[in-house]
């Protein structure tokens, strides 16, 4: 029985799948292709388990022609399921928030970048239900910043241009005035880019290069406080107080990279760091803290 106008203006083509092709053909005039079966779905679509499905970056940003949620995607080869998860999360992010949502793709591949700049559309030739156009940034478009003047101009480009092209033949001097350019900021925001960068090098040789240029400045998984005590402990003779100096450096290092990348810090999380004396397990916390999406992904594999 059907019991209302909503009900009927759609069931009627459940009773006659075929219209739906002749309206659209004779109707709106769209060159719908002929269609050789046509079957009905279940058109329940709640999830019966739960699915996780996350962004990787997600920005609200505030204009004066409106509200735009930025959803940042990094892809570091082809994947054609995207054809299907960036659109749902788009439409998703619009239908929670009311906002209009914008992707931006960043890789390090010329080939992955061309493939993320193709549209995607939904629908059939001539007309699209749904299209969309990533903004990529990739080797071809990320500046490519070896000019010392123009690193300390604008820093996180600077940064940006060395985790994109850090593989490249340009990453060395890529690296040196990035280098350079991160002595003019302040030293927590220097070492979390330091970071960055590190955990972006494929390339052996550039890593090592990066690393050497980090260790001749204290960056590299080192904070200023833990160069101070371990300046101290030198000039008392306490290798001990060299010891807890890196520790304590390394500690704080791994707590800060998850503030500032806004991942909230439980308590049981921060003793567990702040009581560990192990500075090759800090550091790798640490660079766990790059990637993580909760505080406890620190400890995944133990």
């Amino acid at each position: 029985m059907v019991g209302s106008s909503h009900e009927a203006l759609h069931r009627i083509f459940q009773k006659g799948p075929a219209l739906l092709t002749r309206a659209l053909q004779r109707v709106l005039h769209v060159p719908f292709p002929e269609p050789h079966e046509i079957a009905a779905l279940n058109v329940d679509l709640t999830e019966t388990e739960p699915v996780e499905r996350r962004v990787d970056t997600l920005l609200r940003a505030e204009t004066d022609e409106g509200t735009y949620l930025l959803v940042v995607e990094s892809q570091g080869k082809v994947d054609d399921r995207k054809r299907g998860s960036w659109p749902y999360y788009l439409s998703y992010l619009y239908e929670k928030y009311r906002c209009e949502p914008v992707l931006i793709v960043i890789t390090q591949n010329s080939a992955t970048a061309r493939w993320a700049a193709q549209p995607i559309r939904l629908g059939f030739p001539g007309w699209h239900s749904l299209t969309v156009r990533p903004l990529v940034l990739g080797p071809d478009n990320v500046p490519v910043i070896t000019d010392e003047r123009q690193a300390e101009q604008d820093v996180p480009l600077a940064v940006l241009s060395a985790m994109t092209h850090g593989r490249g033949p340009q990453a060395a001097p890529i690296l040196e005035s990035l280098a350079t350019a991160l002595k003019t900021i302040d030293p927590d925001s220097a070492a979390v880019f330091v970071q960055f960068v590190d955990s972006c090098l494929a390339d052996p040789q550039a890593k090592q290069m990066w690393r050497d240029l980090m260790t001749a400045i204290q960056y590299f998984w080192r904070h200023p406080l833990a160069e101070q005590v371990r300046e101290e402990g030198r000039e008392q003779g306490l290798e001990q107080g060299r010891e807890e100096g890196r520790a304590q450096a390394k500690a704080e290092m791994v707590l800060h990279v998850l503030e500032w990348r806004g991942i909230p810090v439980p308590e049981h999380v921060c003793e567990r760091v702040n009581t560990c004396d192990d500075p090759d397990q800090l550091e790798l916390w640490a660079q766990r803290a790059v990637h993580a999406t909760y505080a406890e992904d620190l400890f995944v594999e133990e």
